[in-house]
Protein backbone atom coordinates (compact mmCIF):
# COMPACT_ATOMS: atom_id res chain seq x y z
CA UNK A 1 0.00 0.00 0.00
CA UNK A 2 1.32 3.21 -0.76
CA UNK A 3 -0.63 5.95 1.60
CA UNK A 4 -1.13 9.31 0.72
CA UNK A 5 0.80 11.02 3.63
CA UNK A 6 2.96 9.75 6.49
CA UNK A 7 3.23 12.12 9.36
CA UNK A 8 7.09 11.15 11.53
CA UNK A 9 8.73 12.46 14.37
CA UNK A 10 5.48 12.82 16.51
CA UNK A 11 4.42 12.49 19.87
CA UNK A 12 0.84 11.30 19.72
CA UNK A 13 -1.52 11.35 22.25
CA UNK A 14 -3.04 7.68 22.18
CA UNK A 15 -5.71 6.67 24.83
CA UNK A 16 -4.58 8.39 27.50
CA UNK A 17 -0.93 8.35 26.70
CA UNK A 18 2.12 10.02 24.75
CA UNK A 19 3.57 8.27 22.49
CA UNK A 20 6.00 8.44 20.33
CA UNK A 21 5.32 7.17 16.59
CA UNK A 22 4.23 7.57 12.83
CA UNK A 23 0.66 8.02 11.49
CA UNK A 24 -0.41 7.12 8.40
CA UNK A 25 -3.15 8.51 6.34
CA UNK A 26 -4.90 7.01 3.07
CA UNK A 27 -8.58 8.94 1.57
CA UNK A 28 -8.94 11.05 4.89
CA UNK A 29 -8.60 8.51 7.04
CA UNK A 30 -5.66 7.02 9.80
CA UNK A 31 -4.83 3.88 8.44
CA UNK A 32 -1.43 3.09 10.58
CA UNK A 33 0.01 4.18 13.80
CA UNK A 34 3.60 2.48 14.72
CA UNK A 35 7.14 3.22 14.34
CA UNK A 36 8.71 4.37 11.48
CA UNK A 37 9.73 0.91 10.14
CA UNK A 38 6.07 0.02 10.49
CA UNK A 39 5.00 2.91 7.75
CA UNK A 40 3.87 2.56 4.43
CA UNK A 41 5.13 3.97 1.96
CA UNK A 42 3.65 7.50 0.94
CA UNK A 43 3.16 9.89 -1.78
CA UNK A 44 3.99 13.01 0.99
CA UNK A 45 6.07 12.97 4.05
CA UNK A 46 6.07 15.44 6.87
CA UNK A 47 8.76 15.67 9.38
CA UNK A 48 6.45 17.10 12.74
CA UNK A 49 9.61 17.68 14.64
CA UNK A 50 8.89 16.06 18.16
CA UNK A 51 5.57 18.23 18.45
CA UNK A 52 2.67 16.91 19.94
CA UNK A 53 -0.35 15.23 18.23
CA UNK A 54 -3.75 15.74 19.98
CA UNK A 55 -7.02 14.33 18.39
CA UNK A 56 -9.04 16.89 16.15
CA UNK A 57 -10.35 19.20 18.35
CA UNK A 58 -14.07 19.80 18.61
CA UNK A 59 -15.89 22.50 19.67
CA UNK A 60 -19.28 22.43 20.14
CA UNK A 61 -20.53 26.07 20.57
CA UNK A 62 -19.73 28.38 17.82
CA UNK A 63 -21.86 31.58 16.09
CA UNK A 64 -20.20 31.37 12.44
CA UNK A 65 -22.59 34.24 11.75
CA UNK A 66 -22.39 34.64 7.58
CA UNK A 67 -25.96 34.84 5.33
CA UNK A 68 -27.27 38.33 6.94
CA UNK A 69 -24.74 38.66 9.64
CA UNK A 70 -21.82 37.89 7.49
CA UNK A 71 -20.32 41.62 8.51
CA UNK A 72 -19.48 40.05 11.53
CA UNK A 73 -18.43 36.75 10.15
CA UNK A 74 -18.60 34.39 7.28
CA UNK A 75 -17.54 30.32 7.00
CA UNK A 76 -14.23 31.33 5.47
CA UNK A 77 -13.57 33.64 8.14
CA UNK A 78 -14.93 31.78 11.20
CA UNK A 79 -13.67 28.15 9.99
CA UNK A 80 -10.21 29.82 9.31
CA UNK A 81 -10.23 31.32 12.75
CA UNK A 82 -11.23 27.40 13.89
CA UNK A 83 -8.56 26.29 12.11
CA UNK A 84 -5.55 28.86 13.63
CA UNK A 85 -7.09 27.55 16.70
CA UNK A 86 -6.39 23.96 16.36
CA UNK A 87 -10.29 22.86 15.75
CA UNK A 88 -10.79 20.35 13.25
CA UNK A 89 -14.44 20.46 13.62
CA UNK A 90 -17.12 23.09 14.81
CA UNK A 91 -20.92 23.38 15.57
CA UNK A 92 -22.69 25.95 14.42
CA UNK A 93 -25.35 27.69 16.56
CA UNK A 94 -28.85 29.04 14.73
CA UNK A 95 -29.79 32.39 16.07
CA UNK A 96 -28.85 33.49 12.56
CA UNK A 97 -30.31 35.79 9.68
CA UNK A 98 -32.44 34.04 8.63
CA UNK A 99 -33.07 31.96 11.43
CA UNK A 100 -32.29 28.19 11.27
CA UNK A 101 -35.25 26.44 11.95
CA UNK A 102 -36.76 24.83 9.41
CA UNK A 103 -35.69 22.01 7.12
CA UNK A 104 -35.76 25.36 3.97
CA UNK A 105 -33.09 27.31 6.02
CA UNK A 106 -31.17 24.56 7.11
CA UNK A 107 -31.23 23.23 4.01
CA UNK A 108 -30.01 26.91 2.35
CA UNK A 109 -27.25 27.21 5.25
CA UNK A 110 -25.69 24.12 4.44
CA UNK A 111 -25.16 24.52 0.57
CA UNK A 112 -23.76 28.03 1.70
CA UNK A 113 -21.36 26.12 4.21
CA UNK A 114 -20.38 23.04 1.73
CA UNK A 115 -18.68 25.95 -0.44
CA UNK A 116 -16.45 27.84 2.34
CA UNK A 117 -15.79 25.98 5.02
CA UNK A 118 -12.33 24.91 5.49
CA UNK A 119 -12.71 22.74 8.34
CA UNK A 120 -15.75 20.29 9.34
CA UNK A 121 -19.27 22.16 10.25
CA UNK A 122 -22.62 20.67 11.75
CA UNK A 123 -25.58 22.98 12.15
CA UNK A 124 -27.77 23.29 14.59
CA UNK A 125 -31.36 24.33 13.93
CA UNK A 126 -33.65 26.31 16.47
CA UNK A 127 -37.12 24.68 17.23
CA UNK A 128 -39.78 24.98 14.42
CA UNK A 129 -42.82 26.54 14.55
CA UNK A 130 -44.37 23.02 13.31
CA UNK A 131 -42.98 20.44 15.83
CA UNK A 132 -44.09 17.97 13.38
CA UNK A 133 -40.55 18.68 10.92
CA UNK A 134 -38.40 18.61 13.97
CA UNK A 135 -37.78 14.97 12.73
CA UNK A 136 -37.57 15.79 9.33
CA UNK A 137 -35.07 18.46 10.06
CA UNK A 138 -33.38 16.36 11.77
CA UNK A 139 -32.92 13.68 9.27
CA UNK A 140 -32.23 16.73 6.77
CA UNK A 141 -28.69 16.59 9.20
CA UNK A 142 -29.37 18.84 12.40
CA UNK A 143 -26.80 18.05 14.45
CA UNK A 144 -28.94 19.06 17.52
CA UNK A 145 -31.39 21.79 18.70
CA UNK A 146 -31.31 25.12 20.76
CA UNK A 147 -32.84 26.40 23.47
CA UNK A 148 -32.22 30.57 24.30
CA UNK A 149 -34.42 30.60 27.21
CA UNK A 150 -33.16 33.93 28.24
CA UNK A 151 -34.91 35.81 24.86
CA UNK A 152 -37.23 34.35 22.60
CA UNK A 153 -35.38 33.20 19.73
CA UNK A 154 -37.11 30.80 17.59
CA UNK A 155 -40.87 29.49 17.83
CA UNK A 156 -41.30 27.01 20.83
CA UNK A 157 -42.95 29.33 23.61
CA UNK A 158 -40.29 29.56 26.22
CA UNK A 159 -42.98 30.87 28.75
CA UNK A 160 -44.98 28.16 28.29
CA UNK A 161 -44.21 24.66 30.28
CA UNK A 162 -46.19 22.84 28.22
CA UNK A 163 -45.06 23.88 24.89
CA UNK A 164 -41.18 22.68 26.38
CA UNK A 165 -42.59 19.10 27.82
CA UNK A 166 -43.51 18.61 23.94
CA UNK A 167 -40.30 20.24 22.40
CA UNK A 168 -38.07 18.28 24.52
CA UNK A 169 -40.55 14.95 23.88
CA UNK A 170 -40.28 15.39 20.00
CA UNK A 171 -36.78 15.87 20.14
CA UNK A 172 -36.59 12.89 22.36
CA UNK A 173 -38.03 10.65 19.91
CA UNK A 174 -35.19 11.67 17.69
CA UNK A 175 -32.62 11.24 20.02
CA UNK A 176 -31.81 14.58 19.04
CA UNK A 177 -29.61 16.67 21.61
CA UNK A 178 -30.38 20.28 22.55
CA UNK A 179 -28.46 22.33 23.57
CA UNK A 180 -29.96 24.69 26.73
CA UNK A 181 -28.88 28.54 27.00
CA UNK A 182 -30.13 28.62 30.62
CA UNK A 183 -31.63 32.00 31.70
CA UNK A 184 -34.93 32.49 32.71
CA UNK A 185 -36.53 35.76 30.08
CA UNK A 186 -39.11 37.19 32.41
CA UNK A 187 -36.47 37.47 35.49
CA UNK A 188 -33.91 39.50 33.42
CA UNK A 189 -36.71 41.69 32.22
CA UNK A 190 -37.71 42.73 35.21
CA UNK A 191 -33.84 43.17 36.44
CA UNK A 192 -33.46 45.06 32.94
CA UNK A 193 -36.38 47.63 33.78
CA UNK A 194 -35.16 48.40 37.39
CA UNK A 195 -31.86 49.07 36.31
CA UNK A 196 -32.71 51.30 33.21
CA UNK A 197 -35.45 53.29 35.49
CA UNK A 198 -32.54 54.06 37.83
CA UNK A 199 -30.55 54.88 34.89
CA UNK A 200 -28.12 52.03 35.77
CA UNK A 201 -26.16 51.40 32.40
CA UNK A 202 -22.91 50.49 33.20
CA UNK A 203 -20.62 46.99 32.49
CA UNK A 204 -20.83 46.09 36.09
CA UNK A 205 -25.41 46.85 35.69
CA UNK A 206 -25.34 43.49 33.36
CA UNK A 207 -24.27 41.30 36.64
CA UNK A 208 -27.53 42.57 38.50
CA UNK A 209 -29.61 41.58 35.58
CA UNK A 210 -27.98 38.29 34.66
CA UNK A 211 -27.65 37.00 38.24
CA UNK A 212 -27.00 33.63 38.79
CA UNK A 213 -30.38 32.81 40.32
CA UNK A 214 -31.76 33.65 36.91
CA UNK A 215 -29.32 31.06 35.40
CA UNK A 216 -30.65 28.29 38.43
CA UNK A 217 -34.24 29.13 38.14
CA UNK A 218 -33.67 28.61 34.13
CA UNK A 219 -31.78 25.23 34.53
CA UNK A 220 -34.67 23.95 37.53
CA UNK A 221 -37.36 24.65 34.68
CA UNK A 222 -36.05 22.51 32.20
CA UNK A 223 -35.15 19.72 33.88
CA UNK A 224 -38.26 19.48 35.51
CA UNK A 225 -39.97 19.92 32.07
CA UNK A 226 -37.66 17.52 30.49
CA UNK A 227 -38.93 14.52 33.76
CA UNK A 228 -40.65 12.34 31.74
CA UNK A 229 -39.02 12.70 28.62
CA UNK A 230 -37.51 8.79 28.20
CA UNK A 231 -34.80 9.27 25.27
CA UNK A 232 -34.09 13.37 25.86
CA UNK A 233 -30.91 14.78 26.12
CA UNK A 234 -30.05 17.95 27.64
CA UNK A 235 -26.93 19.72 27.46
CA UNK A 236 -26.75 23.14 28.75
CA UNK A 237 -24.16 25.42 27.50
CA UNK A 238 -22.05 27.81 29.15
CA UNK A 239 -22.88 27.16 32.82
CA UNK A 240 -21.44 29.82 34.70
CA UNK A 241 -22.51 29.42 38.52
CA UNK A 242 -21.82 27.21 41.46
CA UNK A 243 -25.57 26.48 42.01
CA UNK A 244 -26.21 25.98 38.55
CA UNK A 245 -23.26 23.64 38.37
CA UNK A 246 -24.68 21.77 41.42
CA UNK A 247 -28.28 22.08 40.20
CA UNK A 248 -26.84 19.80 37.17
CA UNK A 249 -24.85 17.50 38.98
CA UNK A 250 -28.06 16.91 41.13
CA UNK A 251 -30.00 15.84 37.88
CA UNK A 252 -27.18 13.85 36.68
CA UNK A 253 -28.19 11.33 39.28
CA UNK A 254 -31.21 10.82 38.48
CA UNK A 255 -29.81 8.74 35.35
CA UNK A 256 -30.99 11.21 32.74
CA UNK A 257 -29.22 12.33 29.79
CA UNK A 258 -27.50 15.58 31.06
CA UNK A 259 -24.38 16.98 30.24
CA UNK A 260 -23.10 20.54 30.35
CA UNK A 261 -20.35 22.82 29.17
CA UNK A 262 -17.87 25.54 30.43
CA UNK A 263 -16.31 28.48 28.04
CA UNK A 264 -12.74 29.55 28.89
CA UNK A 265 -14.06 32.75 29.66
CA UNK A 266 -15.63 31.90 32.75
CA UNK A 267 -12.50 29.42 33.85
CA UNK A 268 -10.05 32.56 33.18
CA UNK A 269 -11.84 35.83 33.99
CA UNK A 270 -13.90 36.42 36.40
CA UNK A 271 -16.57 39.69 37.52
CA UNK A 272 -13.61 41.94 38.73
CA UNK A 273 -12.32 41.86 35.17
CA UNK A 274 -15.07 43.83 34.03
CA UNK A 275 -13.37 46.72 35.32
CA UNK A 276 -10.71 46.23 33.40
CA UNK A 277 -12.26 45.25 30.47
CA UNK A 278 -15.17 47.15 30.48
CA UNK A 279 -17.54 46.04 27.38
CA UNK A 280 -15.23 44.34 25.84
CA UNK A 281 -16.23 41.25 28.39
CA UNK A 282 -20.34 41.66 28.11
CA UNK A 283 -21.24 37.87 27.70
CA UNK A 284 -24.21 35.84 28.46
CA UNK A 285 -24.55 34.49 31.02
CA UNK A 286 -22.03 36.89 32.27
CA UNK A 287 -18.84 37.13 34.34
CA UNK A 288 -19.29 35.79 37.80
CA UNK A 289 -17.28 36.30 41.11
CA UNK A 290 -14.14 34.23 42.19
CA UNK A 291 -16.43 31.75 44.67
CA UNK A 292 -18.42 30.78 41.03
CA UNK A 293 -14.71 30.81 39.22
CA UNK A 294 -13.11 28.57 41.26
CA UNK A 295 -16.26 26.23 41.88
CA UNK A 296 -16.37 25.42 37.66
CA UNK A 297 -12.53 25.04 37.72
CA UNK A 298 -13.11 22.56 40.58
CA UNK A 299 -15.79 21.40 38.13
CA UNK A 300 -13.62 20.45 35.45
CA UNK A 301 -11.01 19.05 37.52
CA UNK A 302 -13.64 16.52 38.86
CA UNK A 303 -15.46 15.83 35.35
CA UNK A 304 -18.89 17.35 36.79
CA UNK A 305 -18.87 19.65 33.47
CA UNK A 306 -18.06 17.38 30.13
CA UNK A 307 -16.90 19.88 27.61
CA UNK A 308 -15.69 23.29 27.15
CA UNK A 309 -16.77 25.35 24.33
CA UNK A 310 -15.49 28.33 23.23
CA UNK A 311 -18.85 30.77 22.44
CA UNK A 312 -17.26 31.96 19.78
CA UNK A 313 -19.43 35.23 19.52
CA UNK A 314 -18.17 37.84 16.75
CA UNK A 315 -19.16 41.33 16.39
CA UNK A 316 -17.83 44.33 15.00
CA UNK A 317 -15.59 46.80 17.20
CA UNK A 318 -18.47 49.71 17.14
CA UNK A 319 -21.39 46.57 18.25
CA UNK A 320 -18.78 46.17 21.69
CA UNK A 321 -18.12 50.02 22.04
CA UNK A 322 -21.84 51.35 22.59
CA UNK A 323 -22.24 54.02 25.56
CA UNK A 324 -25.05 51.97 27.31
CA UNK A 325 -24.57 47.97 28.17
CA UNK A 326 -27.53 47.65 26.88
CA UNK A 327 -27.29 48.42 23.61
CA UNK A 328 -23.95 46.65 23.43
CA UNK A 329 -23.92 43.15 21.58
CA UNK A 330 -23.10 40.37 24.33
CA UNK A 331 -19.89 38.19 23.77
CA UNK A 332 -16.51 37.56 22.46
CA UNK A 333 -14.92 35.24 19.66
CA UNK A 334 -13.28 32.61 20.98
CA UNK A 335 -11.86 30.09 18.66
CA UNK A 336 -8.03 31.08 18.39
CA UNK A 337 -7.85 31.70 22.02
CA UNK A 338 -9.66 28.56 23.75
CA UNK A 339 -6.64 26.10 23.53
CA UNK A 340 -3.74 28.58 23.80
CA UNK A 341 -6.16 29.33 27.36
CA UNK A 342 -6.44 25.63 28.45
CA UNK A 343 -3.17 24.43 27.60
CA UNK A 344 -1.58 27.51 29.77
CA UNK A 345 -3.88 26.21 32.63
CA UNK A 346 -1.96 22.25 32.07
CA UNK A 347 1.35 24.40 32.14
CA UNK A 348 0.30 25.38 35.46
CA UNK A 349 -0.76 22.12 36.69
CA UNK A 350 -4.14 23.18 37.17
CA UNK A 351 -5.60 21.14 34.98
CA UNK A 352 -4.43 17.64 33.47
CA UNK A 353 -3.71 16.74 30.05
CA UNK A 354 -6.25 13.84 29.93
CA UNK A 355 -8.50 16.29 30.71
CA UNK A 356 -7.94 18.76 28.38
CA UNK A 357 -8.54 16.57 25.80
CA UNK A 358 -11.46 14.89 27.18
CA UNK A 359 -12.97 18.50 27.05
CA UNK A 360 -11.88 19.20 23.88
CA UNK A 361 -12.60 15.84 22.04
CA UNK A 362 -13.33 13.09 23.24
CA UNK A 363 -16.17 13.78 25.12
CA UNK A 364 -17.65 16.21 22.34
CA UNK A 365 -17.36 13.59 19.76
CA UNK A 366 -18.99 11.02 22.63
CA UNK A 367 -22.03 13.25 23.26
CA UNK A 368 -22.80 14.51 19.56
CA UNK A 369 -22.48 11.25 18.20
CA UNK A 370 -19.05 11.79 15.88
CA UNK A 371 -18.25 8.24 16.45
CA UNK A 372 -15.28 8.97 13.60
CA UNK A 373 -13.45 11.59 15.58
CA UNK A 374 -12.34 12.32 18.77
CA UNK A 375 -9.36 9.88 19.25
CA UNK A 376 -6.48 8.65 17.46
CA UNK A 377 -6.72 5.24 16.49
CA UNK A 378 -6.68 3.50 13.17
CA UNK A 379 -9.68 3.48 10.94
CA UNK A 380 -10.79 6.95 12.49
CA UNK A 381 -11.02 10.44 10.20
CA UNK A 382 -7.71 11.83 9.76
CA UNK A 383 -8.06 15.43 11.98
CA UNK A 384 -5.30 16.30 13.78
CA UNK A 385 -4.01 19.11 15.57
CA UNK A 386 -0.56 19.41 16.13
CA UNK A 387 0.58 22.02 19.15
CA UNK A 388 4.16 22.94 19.96
CA UNK A 389 3.11 22.43 23.79
CA UNK A 390 5.94 24.44 25.11
CA UNK A 391 6.24 27.20 23.25
CA UNK A 392 5.24 30.99 24.53
CA UNK A 393 3.87 33.37 23.24
CA UNK A 394 1.62 36.11 23.62
CA UNK A 395 -2.19 36.58 21.96
CA UNK A 396 -2.68 39.43 19.40
CA UNK A 397 -6.23 39.93 18.99
CA UNK A 398 -5.22 42.48 15.27
CA UNK A 399 -3.89 39.29 13.84
CA UNK A 400 -6.90 36.95 14.63
CA UNK A 401 -8.53 35.27 10.81
CA UNK A 402 -11.63 36.07 12.56
CA UNK A 403 -13.69 39.72 11.31
CA UNK A 404 -13.45 40.01 15.30
CA UNK A 405 -9.85 41.25 15.75
CA UNK A 406 -10.67 42.19 19.46
CA UNK A 407 -10.79 40.53 22.86
CA UNK A 408 -10.13 40.66 26.58
CA UNK A 409 -7.17 38.15 26.34
CA UNK A 410 -5.35 40.47 23.90
CA UNK A 411 -2.12 40.72 24.65
CA UNK A 412 -2.21 37.89 27.37
CA UNK A 413 1.04 35.54 27.43
CA UNK A 414 0.25 31.94 26.99
CA UNK A 415 2.35 28.77 26.77
CA UNK A 416 1.05 26.09 24.22
CA UNK A 417 0.77 27.07 20.11
CA UNK A 418 -1.25 25.26 17.35
CA UNK A 419 1.19 24.94 14.38
CA UNK A 420 -0.82 22.65 12.29
CA UNK A 421 -4.40 21.53 11.66
CA UNK A 422 -5.17 18.71 9.22
CA UNK A 423 -8.86 18.26 8.14
CA UNK A 424 -9.64 14.88 7.32
CA UNK A 425 -6.10 14.22 6.64
CA UNK A 426 -5.13 17.55 4.36
CA UNK A 427 -3.16 20.01 5.71
CA UNK A 428 -4.96 23.27 6.02
CA UNK A 429 -3.04 25.51 8.67
CA UNK A 430 0.44 25.63 8.89
CA UNK A 431 2.20 27.96 11.63
CA UNK A 432 -0.76 30.48 11.66
CA UNK A 433 -1.17 30.53 7.58
CA UNK A 434 -4.16 29.31 6.31
CA UNK A 435 -3.19 26.79 2.91
CA UNK A 436 -5.97 25.58 1.45
CA UNK A 437 -9.12 26.81 -0.37
CA UNK A 438 -12.76 27.37 1.10
CA UNK A 439 -14.97 24.32 0.53
CA UNK A 440 -12.24 21.69 1.89
CA UNK A 441 -13.68 20.84 4.78
CA UNK A 442 -16.73 18.81 5.04
CA UNK A 443 -20.45 19.11 6.65
CA UNK A 444 -21.21 16.98 9.64
CA UNK A 445 -24.79 15.44 9.84
CA UNK A 446 -26.07 13.80 13.24
CA UNK A 447 -25.30 10.12 13.15
CA UNK A 448 -27.95 8.82 15.29
CA UNK A 449 -31.26 8.36 13.73
CA UNK A 450 -34.75 8.08 15.29
CA UNK A 451 -35.46 5.79 17.33
CA UNK A 452 -39.71 5.92 16.88
CA UNK A 453 -41.09 6.50 13.82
Amino acid sequence: MIADLVLNNTKAYIKGEILECSIAIEEGKIVKIGRPPQMPSADQKINLQRMLTLPGLIDTHVHLRDEQKAYKEDFISGTSAAAAGGFTTVLDMPNNQPLTNSVKTLKTRLEIAKKRTLVNVGLYSEFPKNLAELPQISREGAIGFKLFMGNQVGDLNIDDDQALKEGFKTAGKTNAIVAIHAEDKNQIMLNEQKLKQAKHNSPKDFLFAHTEQVEVQAMKRVIKASEDVVDGHLHFCHVTSQQGLETIKEAKKTGKKITCEVTPNHLMLNSTDIARYGMMAIMMPPLRDRTHQEALMKGVKQGDIDTVGSDHAPHTFEEKTADSVWEVKVGIPGLETTLPLMLTLVKKDWLTFQRLVELLAEKPADIYGLTNKGKLEQGKDADLTIIDYNRPWTIEASKFKSKAKFSPFDKWKVVGKPTKTFVNGNLVMDENEIITKPGSGKIIRKEKQETTP
